[in-house]
């Protein structure tokens, strides 16, 4: 190609090769400049004026002299300033790198895509890399060169498709974008995927930003998380929307620097052992919740910046609190700036819409048999745990990610090589993500929402499992509520809604949820889902969780759920906190608290919770009173022995086979006063006798308040 046909190929910014023609070539310097009426080249102790080849702001200078080399350029309204030349240094990303994300095994690919603060040849500026092998042109823009795409287009590295420029000056703080000219022929202006803050709404510039500068002091922390096994403690999390758990006068967020005082303060008090946090990564829509990303690798500006977010997270673990992110690898928005046809083509979604599209969110689904794009969500997932010190994500929507006919009707998908409806590169996706994981990060979680029957999520691969630590219990979830939103009249009849969880309960690692889902979208409150009058609904909602925290499995509970808030959940609103002025409510804040220290000090509860050594059926089968009894066993040998009463009768004189004699205190009775009950009980405790009963060989004699759960642990 002609210098002219180069020149005019630059100046329409579709030229593929810019560091072919600009920077140094020899003894001459060439610089496309738009905004600069004359550009000088100084070089030694010589100044080397250039001479204007296209009116449009192409020059180019003989210069005779060696070494590095600065430009000075004149602005039109007479404006001069001194630059370093971007086109003056070589390629920049290593073989390695370009090899082991070609494969889908770079495992810290955001140090090396993305907008990074460096120094090359004592130069201090910023290198812009962005995969997108299909355009033909890409270029950084921002708002140091008027976002101007003709002024610093990109070189392609071969074969990778990963664009790269170094700009010199370029700081901390600067609002970029990437202008990439299409397969499609179409200039389409997007979001780096890979920046680590980012503007959200209507504005959706990215921002170069460093996480090399805080500070973290849970080292503590830290260090025990990495030999803790989860599945022998206790996991109660608080699941939180930051936006609307608690306004400023009653419309703005809290910072994430406020809730590292307020939230903290109120989970520590609360007895929470993790928050899990939704809507953390970058996006657009405030009604997605945080399920619509944008920006993988940004928390979200709303509350701060990201070392805002690390300020939260060290907090939590100095008080003791773990941390869950929500994080969503199975579909992203259609949104211009964001990741769909991203150059031009179908690059991170599958192109075929049978598999790249989901038609219940109207968003696209990722090609998971992509080396780079399973490379993108894997180091996603680690970039977290590295450098946010996360101690789990719960993975989004896995049933829509493993089965290719997810909500789809025949004809709407493709079967996989076996003819089958399993999607087998997603699946293998989800096995290689959480085998990496755990072993790079011992002692964090991963958690599936997977609400369907599929075997071994929480099992490891080596056992033919998904691979995750956890699966959250979503039958349990659906058969409690149904079976509690009945008259208690004609719970009888439906008694095995309430004891079929027991059947399948050890075959995953369970948590079991009573998360956002079940508060939204004309569901209703939790409280409003019970029924009778306002004292059998609150004391029905005090047996539901009573039961939850008795039931094998740790615990999820969405924020407003702990003090019964009446209105549904609404993410463009504070949580109805005038309520805890109301007995009723306080008395379930009370309950929930009390329900966590009594599972967090109870061994019996939790460090046997995945296994029938620790639950033992006393009676399942009293259907006809709508009375459960059980046994949770701690390692040690600790028994407790747990009674429900799903009627509002009271039931006198009720007898409870139990394995021993002895002293039986009352740990626990919803029906107290101090939670809003009528405070019909045992007086604290009970005195088993030697009548057989149930096939065992004491027995109990105790009174069952109504539409309420007891507890009594055997003591010597």
């Amino acid at each position: 190609m002609s210098l002219s046909a180069d020149i005019a190929s630059l100046l329409r910014a579709d030229h593929g090769d810019p560091f072919a023609v600009l920077g140094r070539h020899g003894g001459r310097v060439r610089v496309l400049r738009p905004d600069a009426k004359a550009v000088e080249v100084l070089c030694g102790a010589g100044t080397f004026p250039a001479k204007r080849l296209d009116d449009a702001g192409f020059f180019e200078a003989r210069v005779d002299a060696a070494g590095s080399y600065r430009l000075r350029f004149t602005a039109h309204n007479g404006h001069v300033w001194e630059d370093d030349d971007p086109y003056a240094l070589g390629p920049l990303l290593g073989d390695i790198d370009q090899h082991l994300f070609s494969e889908g095994n770079h495992w810290e690919l955001w140090k090396r895509l993305g907008a990074h603060e460096e120094t090359h040849g004592g130069i201090r500026g910023t290198v812009f890399r962005v995969w997108a092998p299909n355009a033909r042109r890409a270029s950084a823009i921002g708002d140091w060169n008027g976002w101007d795409g003709r002024t610093h287009p990109m070189r392609k590295l071969i074969p990778l498709g990963v664009w790269e420029i170094f700009i010199p000056a370029v700081a901390e703080g600067a609002h970029y974008k990437f202008e990439l000219l299409g397969h499609d022929g179409q200039l389409h202006v997007k979001s780096d995927p890979f920046a680590f803050f980012s503007q959200h709404g209507t504005e959706t510039a990215s921002l170069v930003w460093g996480l090399g500068k805080f500070k973290w002091s849970d080292a503590t922390w830290m260090e025990k998380r990495r030999t803790t096994e989860w599945h022998r403690e206790a996991v109660s999390a608080y699941e939180v929307h930051p936006g609307s758990w608690r306004r400023k006068d009653g419309s703005q967020f809290l910072t994430w620097r406020e809730l590292a005082d307020s939230l903290v303060d109120y989970v520590v008090d609360m007895g929470f052992t993790h928050i899990e946090l939704m809507g953390v990564a970058e996006h657009p829509f405030e009604g997605s919740w945080g399920y619509q990303v944008t920006g993988y690798f940004a928390p979200t500006s709303r509350y701060g910046n990201p070392d805002d977010f690390r300020f939260f997270v060290n907090r939590c673990h100095e008080r003791g609190i773990g941390v869950i992110l929500d994080w969503v690898p199975g579909h992203f928005p259609k949104d211009a700036h964001g990741l769909a046809r991203f150059d031009g083509t179908a690059l991170y979604e599958h192109a075929d819409p049978r598999q790249g599209e989901h038609q219940d969110w109207g968003t696209l689904i990722f090609n998971y048999g992509r080396n780079e794009v399973r490379n993108f969500l894997l180091a996603n997932a680690l970039f977290w745990f590295a450098e946010y010190h996360v101690d789990g994500l719960r993975v989004d929507a896995v049933a829509s990610m493993i089965y290719l006919d997810y909500s789809r009707s025949p004809g709407e998908w493709l079967p996989n090589a076996f003819g089958g409806r399993e999607n087998l590169d997603a699946i293998q996706f989800l096995k290689r993500c959480n085998e990496v994981c755990y072993q790079l990060h011992p002692g964090i979680m991963t958690i599936a929402e997977e609400s369907t029957a599929w075997p071994g999520v929480s099992r490891p691969t080596f056992l033919g499992g998904l691979g995750f630590g956890f699966k959250w219990n979503m039958g349990w979830m659906h058969d409690t509520l149904d079976y509690m939103a009945k008259d208690p009249l004609f719970r009888r009849y439906h008694h095995g809604q309430a004891t079929f969880s027991l059947v399948y309960a050890f075959h995953e690692h369970f948590i079991l949820v009573l998360s956002h889902d079940e508060v939204v979208h004309g569901k209703g409150s939790l409280i409003n889902k019970m029924p009778g009058d306002e004292w059998q609904q609150f004391a029905n909602l005090r047996m539901l969780y009573a039961w939850m925290w008795a039931h094998p499995g740790k615990k999820l509970l969405f924020m407003g759920g702990e003090f019964a808030q009446r209105s549904e959940w609404s993410h463009e609103t504070s949580l109805d906190w005038h309520l805890l002025h109301y007995g009723f409510h306080s008395g379930v804040q009370r309950l929930v608290q009390q329900l966590n220290c009594l599972y967090r000090n109870e061994p019996a509860l939790f460090d046997q919770d995945d296994t029938w050594e620790g639950f033992e059926w006393v009676d399942l089968h009293d259907a006809d009173n709508s009375v459960l009894t059980f046994l949770r066993r701690a390692r040690h040998g600790t028994t407790v022995l747990f009674a429900i009463n799903a009627t509002p009768v009271i039931r006198e004189n009720y007898r409870v086979g139990v394995p021993n004699g002895g002293h039986w205190r009352e740990i626990l009775n919803t029906d107290s006063e101090h939670y809003g009950g009528g405070n019909i009980g045992n007086f604290g405790a009970a005195r088993s006798e030697p009548v057989p009963w149930m096939n065992r060989p004491h027995s109990l004699t105790i009174t069952l308040p109504p539409l309420a759960v007891i507890a009594l642990k055997a003591e010597d």
